[in-house]
């Protein structure tokens, strides 16, 4: 519950920061995003590499698995 709390006052702090009659940063957060774009995206990047890797290896595993239940049926029918 008090996270729910806090973020709603996190986020109504953000909105009254940006609006033009109180604190008037919105040139600031406009700037600020601009400027952590390109290193957002890069991060976003490296992390989708990392989570295809990891997707990869376990499809790979998971077949090897299944090719080991196969053969021991095959030696179980015998």
């Amino acid at each position: 519950m008090a996270a729910v709390i806090i973020g709603i006052l996190l986020i109504a702090f953000t909105v009254f920061s940006v609006l033009p009659g109180c604190l008037n940063w919105g040139s600031y957060v406009v700037a600020f995003l601009k400027g952590c774009a390109p290193v957002l995206a890069a991060f976003v990047g490296l992390i989708s590499i990392f989570i295809g890797a990891a997707d990869i290896k376990d499809k790979q595993e998971a077949k090897k698995e299944e090719q080991a239940a196969l053969a021991q049926e095959m030696q179980d029918k015998k």
